[in-house]
């Protein structure tokens, strides 16, 4: 996967130092060029473009509201538990507002969209590290998704192993621990 990243960042002249990213002066000269006026951008929009933004940016109250209580919440009963904290960062990563090819209108969506995907991102695994601490059980049926915690549960029915080992995947946090010094 770095290998991978490393390549794009070669192909599309941009570099990622203490967070921050970088491009050559040839490469934001380029997507200067590829930048769709908000006029056009605009005039070539969907009708229901028009119709529905207002009902996607009505969700920006309440995902404000839940950054700031997913946040609180831990900040509160994981030192409680002995659970490490989340770091936000790691989830709400903002950088696409540096791509010169966007025009306002769509670095304005592309904040929102990482922000409230990012977001939701950071709630799960906060929400992971806390079903980890009171119900690390895996589920009996199939998941479509899991959080990154869910491979440290306990098997379903197995109630033996549950009551061995409960207290033992409740502190199992060291591969985050170890994250965290890197």
């Amino acid at each position: 996967m770095l290998v991978e990243i490393q390549a794009k960042e070669q192909r599309f002249r941009y570099e990622v130092r203490k967070r921050k990213v970088r491009f050559t002066e040839a490469a934001t000269a380029q997507h200067q060029k590829l930048v769709k006026t908000i006029r056009h951008y605009l005039s070539d929009a969907k009708f229901l473009s028009f119709i529905t933004t207002p009902v996607i940016w009505s969700c920006a109250v309440p995902i404000v509201l839940l950054d700031l209580w997913a946040t609180i919440y831990q900040f509160i009963c994981f030192p409680a538990y002995g659970i490490p904290k989340v770091r936000r960062a790691d989830y709400v990563v903002m950088d696409r507002r540096k791509l010169a090819y966007l025009n306002g209108i769509e670095k304005f969506n592309c904040v929102y969209c990482e922000y409230v995907n990012g977001l939701i991102a950071y709630v799960q695994e906060v929400a992971g590290r806390t079903e980890q601490y009171w119900c690390p059980i895996k589920h009996a049926m199939r998941l479509k998704t899991m959080h990154g915690r869910y491979t440290h549960f306990l098997d379903y029915g197995d109630a033996e192993e549950y009551r061995k080992r409960v207290e033992q995947v409740r502190r199992d946090f060291e591969d985050v621990k170890k994250q965290e010094t890197v």
